[in-house]
């Protein structure tokens, strides 16, 4: 039998091992921390712009804030901080500073409308939290509505630009 009879050389097709471990490249494990970061970030922050006069000379109408609930990451509610929060039964967001919390008294001037002196000091419930705007005049807070309950907090404002 010669060569011809054979018929065309082809090569042998072979298939690739089992089990063969692929490199990462640095840039593979640049790409997965970008996107783990940015999974993150997605999850636990939020951007919200400040609408109104309510806390005005300290945040600007139109104005853009960072927020978390990521609490773990940037401490617990304190007083003095800026919370973003909604209010059941409307749509829109509030942006206010938070003044008392629970267990602690707040001042005559700044008890809510409905509280009547006589009753004596009022101290916000256990558990809730007591806001203000910083333009007191402007501000639609815990004045009118009364306290918030933590779930109805959105987040803290940790950036404000």
């Amino acid at each position: 039998m010669n060569e011809q009879d054979l018929g065309p050389s082809r090569p042998i097709p072979t298939r690739p091992a089992r089990g063969k471990i692929r490199k990462i490249t640095g840039f593979g494990v640049v790409m997965l921390f970008v996107l783990a970061f940015a999974i993150f970030f997605q999850r636990n922050f939020s951007t919200v712009m400040v609408r109104g006069d309510s806390m005005h000379a300290t945040l600007k109408n139109g104005q853009r804030l960072l927020a978390t609930d990521a609490y773990w990451l940037v401490g617990e509610i304190q007083p003095n901080d800026i919370v973003v929060f909604r209010i059941p039964g409307k749509s829109e967001y509030y942006i206010k500073r938070v003044y008392k919390l629970g267990g602690e008294p707040v001042d005559w001037l700044n008890a809510p409308r409905a509280w009547k002196l006589s009753a004596g000091e009022y101290q916000v419930p256990q558990g809730m939290v007591y806001v203000l705007g910083d333009n007191r005049s402007e501000s639609e807070d815990s004045r009118i509505f009364g306290p918030l309950s933590p779930d109805q907090i959105l987040g803290k404002v940790v950036v404000a630009n």
